[in-house]
């Protein structure tokens, strides 16, 4: 079994999909992580490690080993595909992009590196964000796009000739990390064992609007999979934590105890959009159908 996921910047693959990569990689399964950009524009978020010089002097050196050391943890291999990190703008009015980064490159030369690899690898599962990029960043956006694309391009022979002989992927996921259920459902576990909530807010907004999207920003594609992986929570936490300059080990990702988890939400969630083999949903396995 081959599972390949596309992600944006690199910590995104911890801190969506962690643990079901571990569970699969730990079960036998090759698994990839493809990192679209080296997050160079990223912020250095974690106050622990704000004065360190070598990570204001080549922030994307730092976050390389930073990668490898998240990716030894999970049991992955991991390929950079090469892209420049296009910054989340902020402002009114927002300013511009650099024309040579990732989310301005042309849909067909932006995706020749992952359709490359697909036809190298050969994945039977796909995995990236929905239409939104997960949340509205340019580059997850992009990830989105070429994702998409290279689903469908890399099985043409008529595609990219010059890239490897056509693989045809089975079964297309976008992850759902940002399940507005699964926050619910996380707040009630934590009020009920007594414990102060970090989602009491924005679950007491979306119940006073029942209409509205608890993140506005989520596509609304329902919940067809959860790979159980509680077991690997504490692998998806060492990687983030490897990610030091990006992850405040304070911070919204360590919010929720492991009982709370354990007891209420063991899974990681997907969306399956497009299956070439047959399979019935729900599901409990990416490789449902294929085994």
């Amino acid at each position: 079994m081959r599972l390949l996921a596309v992600h944006a910047h690199p910590d995104d693959e911890s801190s969506k999909g962690a643990a079901m990569m571990a569970a699969y990689s730990a079960a036998g399964a090759q698994v990839i992580v493809a990192t679209c950009t080296g997050g160079e524009l990223g912020d250095i978020l974690n106050a622990a490690v704000g004065e360190l010089a070598h990570a204001h002097r080549d922030l994307a050196g730092v976050r390389r080993g930073e990668m490898a050391e998240a990716a030894d943890i999970l049991g992955v291999e991991h390929r950079w595909l090469g892209f420049v990190d296009s910054g989340l703008p902020e402002g009114d009015p927002l300013p511009a992009l650099d024309p040579l980064c990732f989310a301005l490159q042309p849909l067909e030369s932006a995706t020749a590196p992952l359709v490359k690899l697909i036809r190298e690898f050969r994945p039977q599962v796909l995995i990236s964000y929905d239409e939104n990029g997960g949340y509205p960043h340019p580059d997850h956006i992009m990830s989105h796009k070429i994702t998409v694309e290279a689903y469908k391009a890399a099985a043409d022979p008529a595609r990219y000739p010059e890239l490897g002989e056509p693989w045809s992927v089975s079964k297309l996921y976008y992850d759902r990390a940002f399940n507005p259920e699964r926050f619910r459902t996380l707040h009630y576990g934590m009020v009920e064992s007594g414990i102060e909530s970090p989602y009491a807010e924005r679950v007491a907004e979306w119940e006073a609007k029942p209409d509205a999207e608890f993140f506005g920003w989520v596509s609304p594609h329902e919940t067809t999979t959860q790979v159980a992986c509680f077991e690997y929570f504490e692998h998806r936490d060492r990687a983030l934590l490897a990610h030091r300059t990006q992850i405040d080990p304070t911070g919204f990702f360590f919010a929720v105890p492991s009982d709370v988890y354990a007891r209420y939400w063991p899974w990681e969630d997907y969306s399956l959009i497009d299956s070439k083999v047959p399979t019935s949903l729900p599901e409990d396995d990416l490789f449902a159908g294929l085994r």
